[in-house]
């Protein structure tokens, strides 16, 4: 059985943000509810900016904006992910799916339309860090689920094959409580509050596309799949492999 892994973790010293935001005015505003939140705010007016200060202040966390000119914020995250995983919330005035969906592609961590409140602001942000702050698990053995398929979650990797596939954080921590409720159908609400936080319980594209994510990593075929299966109108239901291998 995998172990319970606590939501949060406390910190001692405050966060440090980036916002990167070609409109001054923007900047402020951010700047200020975020301090008044407690934490510690760094500026960046587009995306070159950015990569120069994530490189020299490692930030806990990244609010940036997707219309810059010259490197926009789809560019500049693609950028970042090939040598951070720092969080990225991105910021547009665009509501159109396709466009989250692409931001969520790249890397981004959660996505806010403008206008936004500052609570909203605060509530995305405080959801990001929490899943950011899930610790690694105690020493344990990796868990055969069969044998194509083992889960090192220790690494946060999937072993296919004899093959180490690496799992992004949120993939992680999906697998992670498929696996818990092993058997059992999970809720798209319940899967949705407990991987990305309570506030998101209504984002289910959210979970499709990571969904989509970890059976192309772990299926033989993921039209058809084996292990995690879904529940139509309902949720999604991971293989009850106890039961396979007794």
């Amino acid at each position: 059985m995998v172990e319970q892994i606590p939501d949060s973790l406390e910190h001692t010293a405050p966060r440090l943000i980036l916002v990167v935001d070609d409109e001054a005015r923007m900047i402020r505003f951010i700047r200020m509810n975020l301090e008044l939140e407690g934490y510690e705010v760094l500026e960046a007016g587009n995306g070159i900016e950015a990569l120069e200060q994530v490189r020299q202040h490692v930030p806990d966390l990244i609010i940036m904006d997707v219309m810059m000119p010259e490197l926009d914020g789809f560019e500049t995250l693609r950028m970042l992910r090939e040598f951070s995983t720092i969080p990225v919330v991105l910021l547009t005035v665009k509501s159109d799916e396709d466009d989250r969906i692409r931001g969520l592609e790249l890397g981004a961590d959660d996505y806010v339309t403008k206008p936004f409140s500052p609570r909203e602001l605060s509530s995305r942000v405080n959801a990001v860090l929490r899943r950011a702050d899930w610790p690694a698990p105690p020493p344990r053995t990796v868990l055969r689920i069969d044998d194509r398929l083992q889960v090192d979650f220790n690494r946060h990797q999937v072993i296919v094959n004899e093959e180490r596939v690496d799992l992004r954080p949120t993939e992680y921590r999906l697998l992670s409580h498929l696996i818990q409720n092993a058997g059992w159908v999970v809720p798209h609400d319940t899967l949705l509050a407990k991987v990305w936080g309570y506030e998101y319980r209504d984002e289910t594209h959210y979970l499709r596309l990571y969904i989509n994510y970890l059976r192309k990593k772990i299926e033989k075929d993921p039209a058809s799949p084996d292990y995690i299966l879904t529940e139509r109108g309902v949720g999604y239901r991971f293989v009850d492999f106890r039961k396979q291998s007794d």
